[in-house]
């Protein structure tokens, strides 16, 4: 069984691990609470999958300090 988004796809994304489970942890508790899913026809129908696919799409991600 191959998961979709693959972990290797995200992590051009996002290249910490760490970064993109707790990323993702949050975003699935916002999408259980609002239902406001930012990508069209998501293939999971977990709250988890969905932010893994609005990382992939990128519609989610982690903003860059320039500092």
């Amino acid at each position: 069984m191959m998961l979709e988004p693959s972990i290797d796809a995200l992590q051009e994304k996002i290249k910490s691990k760490y970064t993109l489970v707790t990323l993702s942890a949050r975003r699935a508790r916002e999408l259980s609470d609002t239902k406001d899913i930012m990508i069209e026809n998501p293939k999971s129908h977990k709250y988890v999958g969905m932010a893994l696919e609005e990382i992939e799409a990128e519609k989610l991600y982690i903003a860059k300090d320039n500092k």
